[in-house]
Parts: structure tokens; C-alpha cells; sequence
């Protein structure tokens, strides 16, 4: 999702700055996308503050303003409550959670200072609703579908928008490895496609294309709203 989301601003003529832990899917990635426009990448974990900082000031650096900010890096475990260790809470209570307010927290004095900016946060749709085995996962999403409104509130007087997407199941390597881990990968997929009110899941492109949307003037009277990408399953 961050890297067609990426893909998709930069063919509307943004400069981009990804970020993520791993060099050299990084430097693959930048490698790939240059072709569409100007795009850095910073090397950084957003759940550890210094890293946060940096990412925001090189980018600021970088292109002299940060005028969107979509928040991305997620993790998912699937376990019930019983099986998750409290070291896999934490990592992703860290990421998830954590990472999306360290960004968010360096990145707002920027935007305040022109009075203008747009925050997106990929939360989930089991940041609306309960999914099964993965309560870790949900506790994590939902906290960042409230902590958008909440935040949307705080800085609207700035000219600061922020809202979330929310996307169900999406055609994303973190899908495949969900697969996998099950005993009949096939099936899981079957399974997954058959569970959508549309009948298949989602294609990252989709999700890049909402970003998009909330991200720009067509979406200017949108702010602390929760959109859900998920071909109707939270509105069972």
C-alpha cells in the first residue's frame, strides 16, 4: 500500500519520501519509482522518537516542507489473547500505534508553521470492528482510528486535516505471509475472497487512490473521518 500510494503521488507530481527499516528494500524501491518523479528514501524504525525526528527533518531538508504525511508502517500478529506474548504486544502496540504519533508529533510544527497539511493514517477495518485472533492487531487499530479524530480535532484551527483509511483484506505481502502461516494457503485465500461482500479483496492501488482523495483539495471540508476501503464488510 505505501509503495502504490508512493507510486501514485508521485505521478501527480509530488516529491516523496518513503521510509522503512530495511536498506535495501528501500534503495529497491526508490531504485523503481524514480522513473515517476523526485523520491527519497530514510532509512529509520518510526516506533524509536530519534528515528521519527530524523525522517521528518531530512525530508524537510530534502524538499524545504512536509505537506502530507501518510502514516503506513504496520505490523499484524495473528494469535488470541492467551497466545500472544507480551513481547509481541508491545512490538506491535510500537509500531503501530506509537510510530503513527511519533510522526505525526514531528511532523505537525512544520505544518502549523504554514497553517496548512494533511495527515492520513492507515488503520484497518479492525480498527471499527472485532476481527477474529488477532486482538493485538485490533487493540492497535482502533486506537489509531480514534487517535485521528482526536488529533483532527486538535489541530483543524491550523488548517491540519486528518483522517484514516481503513482498508480491509489487501492483495499485500503481509496477506501472502498471513497465507502461508495457515495450513492450506490456497484455501485462505479462497477463503478470503469469498468473505468479501464484493467477492475478492482489495488491490493496493485502491487504497493509494483514497490516500489521494483525502489528501487533496477535492476532500477539503473532510477531516477526522475513518473510510473504509473494504468492499462492505464493515457493513455487516
Amino acid at each position: 500500500m505505501g509503495y502504490a500510494t508512493a507510486e501514485l503521488f508521485l505521478r501527480e507530481g509530488a516529491r516523496v519520501a518513503i521510509t522503512g527499516r530495511s536498506r535495501e528494500k528501500g534503495r529497491r524501491a526508490v531504485r523503481s519509482l524514480r522513473k515517476h518523479g523526485e523520491v527519497i528514501y530514510i532509512q529509520g524504525d518510526v516506533s524509536i522518537a530519534a528515528d521519527a525526528k530524523r525522517m521528518v527533518s531530512e525530508t524537510v531538508g530534502q524538499f524545504g516542507r512536509v505537506d502530507i504525511l501518510f502514516n503506513n508502517a504496520g505490523i499484524y500478529v495473528e494469535k488470541t489473547a492467551e497466545d500472544t506474548t507480551e513481547e509481541e504486544w508491545d512490538r506491535v502496540m510500537d509500531i503501530n500505534v506509537k510510530g503513527t504519533f511519533l510522526v505525526s508529533k514531528y511532523a505537525i510544527p512544520h505544518m502549523k508553521k504554514k497553517r496548512s497539511g494533511v495527515i492520513v493514517n492507515n488503520s484497518s477495518d479492525a480498527g471499527l470492528i472485532g476481527n477474529r485472533s488477532c486482538p493485538a492487531y485490533c487493540a492497535s487499530k482502533g486506537a489509531v482510528t480514534i487517535m485521528t479524530k482526536a488529533m483532527a480535532l486538535d489541530y483543524a484551527k491550523y488548517g491540519i486535516r486528518v483522517n484514516s483509511v481503513n482498508p480491509g483484506a489487501i492483495d499485500t505481502p503481509m496477506l501472502v505471509r498471513e497465507a502461508e502461516a495457515s495450513a492450506d494457503p490456497a484455501e485462505y485465500l479462497r477463503r478470503t475472497d469469498a468473505e468479501s461482500p464484493i467477492g475478492r479483496v482489495g488491490r493496493p492501488e485502491e487504497v493509494a487512490r483514497a490516500v489521494l482523495f483525502l489528501a487533496s483539495e477535492e476532500s477539503s471540508f473532510v477531516t477526522g473521518a475513518a473510510l473504509s476501503i473494504d468492499g462492505g464488510m464493515t457493513a455487516q
